[in-house]
């Protein structure tokens, strides 16, 4: 199993920046693929962004093309999500995911570990 720890939602006014942070431990050498999606109240969770563990592929929600950009550590596998330029219908709970096989990396269902999910929230 792997424990993932989100951090780093928070307050922001639209059109700035946070960076969210997700520290894996645990069975780190399982992982696949780590992901971020973003579930918002009376929503579905969504695909936000992904990459593969031991590659260099990454992937974007079409929503957050061009603003949000993930990247890693490997030192302190640890996941980074930088979004800028935010907008209001950014608003959701963001959960870091980890994958311990192949898969479509859109779909929920791949993923096998979850975080607790940080807010983030983007006033207008």
């Amino acid at each position: 199993q792997v424990q993932l720890a989100e951090s780093g939602g928070g307050l922001v006014q639209a059109g700035g920046s946070l960076r969210l942070s997700c520290a894996a431990s645990g069975r780190t050498s399982s992982v696949f693929h780590m992901g971020w999606f973003r579930q918002a109240p009376g929503k579905e969770r969504e695909f936000v962004a992904a990459l593969y563990w031991s590659g260099r592929s990454t992937q974007y929600a079409e929503s957050v093309k061009g603003r949000f950009t993930l990247s890693r550590d490997n030192a302190k596998n640890t996941v980074y999500l930088e979004m800028n330029s935010l907008k209001p219908e950014d608003t959701a709970v963001y959960y870091c995911a980890a994958s311990r096989g192949a898969g479509n990396w859109y779909y929920v269902r791949t993923y096998n570990d979850w975080g607790q999910g940080t807010q983030v929230t983007v006033s207008s």
